[in-house]
């Protein structure tokens, strides 16, 4: 099994013993396994083994089947209605009895409305069980068409997510890289604030005021942060090679990569490392939508 989407679509048709149906599936989104079904009348007993199908090719997704039936026209059985004909062939001996030289055919008899009853035949158990096993053969196909669209439309997403995980890694590899994180470059941004600070009040304790920025400057720290993106798009990375359903903890993932991405803008002491930080952010929110259609 490989990743999948939770988008598809697919249609069967097919007949049996007089009757064609019409089969429609749709995926979409969805936090569970959701089936919803919309079947005619008498075919309430398909649903069981629906569901049985579904749970076992999907995992998650809305799941929207709707069966068409329709049955061939014209009667199927003709009865000899004999109470009717019995009271025509009383009514015919009155008739003999009041003109001597009346007379009826047998055809005639049978064109008298009722003489004859015009009905369906009704279906056997065994029949029964032939036309669900056919319709549940139909939804099976329709279901396959359903799952194999899934998984190309799967295929596609892994290569956008591999993209902004891709992307993510380099705006990392930026902030790791940006001078102004160096360790002399904040030495000389505090002494230089401690200056300015003592110029402008001299009263003020110039070891307080170093002690109370090596405070500030360890809080806005973001190697932290930095360190736990790179673990994330390593585990994004794992994730998108398993055989297995993955879509919930690319979601959780996803959302820790956003917690991850605010703290280090929150952190953050340059309009560069900001920058890309807000860079980072818009590609995470990139990925976390594209993450909604993994099953």
């Amino acid at each position: 099994m490989t990743v999948a989407s939770m988008t598809g679509f697919a249609r069967s048709d097919g007949s049996t013993g007089g009757l064609t149906w019409h089969w429609e599936i749709k995926s979409v989104n969805g936090r569970g396994l959701d089936v919803r079904l919309r079947l005619p009348p008498g075919f309430e007993d398909l649903e069981p083994k629906i569901r049985e199908l579904c749970a076992g090719k999907l995992t998650r997704g809305s799941i929207a089947g709707l069966l068409n039936v329709k049955r061939e026209a014209g009667v199927t059985s003709i009865r000899l209605n004999e109470e009717v004909l019995g009271q025509v062939l009383d009514a015919a001996e009155r008739l003999r009895a009041r003109a001597p030289g009346a007379s009826y055919s047998v055809e005639g008899l049978l064109q008298i409305r009722g003489v004859l009853d015009y009905a369906e035949t009704e279906e056997t158990d065994g029949e029964r069980q032939q036309r669900n096993q056919a319709i549940l053969a139909g939804f099976a196909a329709a279901l396959d068409g359903v799952v194999e669209m899934r998984r190309q439309e799967g295929a596609r997403l892994v290569g956008l997510i591999r993209d902004h995980v891709a992307r993510i890694v380099h705006l990392v590899e930026t902030v790791e890289a940006s001078p102004l994180r160096q360790p002399e470059v904040i030495r000389e941004r505090l002494r230089a604030l401690v200056a300015r600070l003592t110029d402008a009040t001299p009263a003020l304790d110039p070891d307080r005021l170093y002690q109370e920025a090596v405070l500030l400057a360890a809080k806005a720290d973001i190697e932290e942060e930095v360190q736990r993106l790179r673990a994330h798009c390593e585990a994004a990375t794992e994730l998108l090679a398993a055989r297995e359903p993955v879509g919930r903890r690319l979601d959780f993932l996803a959302q820790e990569f956003n917690r991850e991405a605010n703290t280090l803008c929150s952190k953050s002491t340059s309009a560069e490392v900001t920058r890309v930080g807000l860079e980072l952010k818009s590609v995470i929110d990139q990925l976390r939508e594209q993450v909604q259609n993994v099953e």
